[in-house]
């Protein structure tokens, strides 16, 4: 069993397999509910593909690392014991890969609603 559990404002928890499934503002859509994108703040640019990403990236001293699972996409850093480690789908790169990239680069990038 896999998922993501939500916990809804009345208390009660429950687990959603597809997180397209989970909706903003209670279950409902509404005008809040935004996509998140990452912004490389030097160029105030959105990070659009993983071939700019990853050339931001090996400009920070980032290395692509291949001894992990062919499924991701990982970065490691020499000077560190971070690994940035992102699903081989562009389409399944969500703010919890941008918020872990902007926590191990701080003040390099910035996640926003588009």
């Amino acid at each position: 069993m896999s998922g993501v559990w939500v916990f809804k404002n009345n208390g009660v928890m429950q687990l959603v397999e597809n997180l397209s499934d989970v909706h903003c503002d209670n279950g409902r859509r509404s005008a809040s509910c935004k996509r998140k994108a990452l912004v490389y703040l030097p160029t105030g640019q959105v990070v659009s593909s993983y071939t700019y990403l990853e050339q931001i990236l090996r400009g920070l001293g980032w290395e692509r690392y291949y001894c992990g699972d062919n499924d991701l996409f990982q970065f490691h850093k020499q000077s560190s014991i971070d690994l940035i480690s992102l699903p081989k789908d562009y389409g399944k790169f969500n703010s919890v890969y941008m918020y872990d990239i902007v926590v191990k680069n701080p003040n390099v990038f910035h996640v926003r609603a588009i």
